[in-house]
């Protein structure tokens, strides 16, 4: 990133910033679970990385407009939107929430707990693709949305694995897609980058798939995020 291009994204950071704290303030106010999930994620091994709180009611809403009961999630750090999905699921929904590390795990089961849905939510502890494969194999009933937020470079493996876990009518969300601008250079040495532009090929190339993507600025920096619904 060239100087001035970095210069100027620090000085819109702050602007960005307060727009995203008004609107969170305005009408998503979180409460003492969620607060808790967030702050939590100090403690993870990747700080900061949960989505927003504006974000996590998006994907609360998104679960809910898709008709969703059934969520599989790629990522689930403290559990911060792991708790907006299952809520948007209600009581008779269930959550299914992919993490590598027992440490975060761990912290997020207290999180889950706190917020009154633990008894929704699987949080399963392994590489997530090969945690999503045994649940391909066990036959797993589809899930109805899929939220993939986990580490880049296996964007591919996860789409793969959630086609063979949906149905049409599921909706499958991607994060983090912008990276900063660095998505449109495709000699990135940055294999996150090359996740991303792997797996956007891979959605544009299947006749199956529906999908757009949106940058967002906000307190989580310049990043974005991939809408697919599942037709065929």
């Amino acid at each position: 990133m060239d100087e001035a291009r970095e210069t100027l994204m620090y000085e819109s950071e702050g602007a960005w910033r307060e727009v995203d704290a008004y609107f969170v303030d305005t009408l998503v106010p979180e409460d003492p679970a969620l607060i808790g999930a967030r702050e939590s994620g100090q403690r993870t091994t990747m700080p900061q990385a949960e989505v927003a709180p504006n974000q996590g009611k998006l994907l609360a809403m998104l679960c809910q407009i898709a008709g969703a009961t059934r969520v599989l999630e790629f990522g689930t750090l403290a559990g911060y939107s792991t708790v907006w999905l299952a809520r948007a699921v209600g009581v008779e929904g269930r959550v299914t929430s992919l993490e590598l590390e027992e440490h975060n795990a761990a912290i997020a089961r207290v999180n889950l707990d706190r917020a009154g849905v633990a008894d929704r939510v699987d949080v399963l502890v392994g590489p997530a693709a090969e945690t999503a494969q045994r649940l391909i194999e066990d036959g797993t009933e589809p899930y109805d949305f899929v939220f993939i937020d986990a580490d880049k470079p296996s964007n591919p493996a996860y789409l793969k694995a959630s086609l063979a876990l949906t149905r049409p009518g599921s909706v499958i969300v991607i994060d983090n897609v912008v990276r900063n601008g660095g998505v449109t250079d495709p000699g990135s040495p940055d294999d996150r980058v090359q996740g991303v532009r792997a797996v956007l090929a891979e959605i544009a190339r299947d006749a199956r798939l529906d999908a757009t993507a949106l940058q967002t600025v906000g307190s989580k920096g310049w990043d974005g995020f991939t809408v697919v619904r599942r037709t065929g």
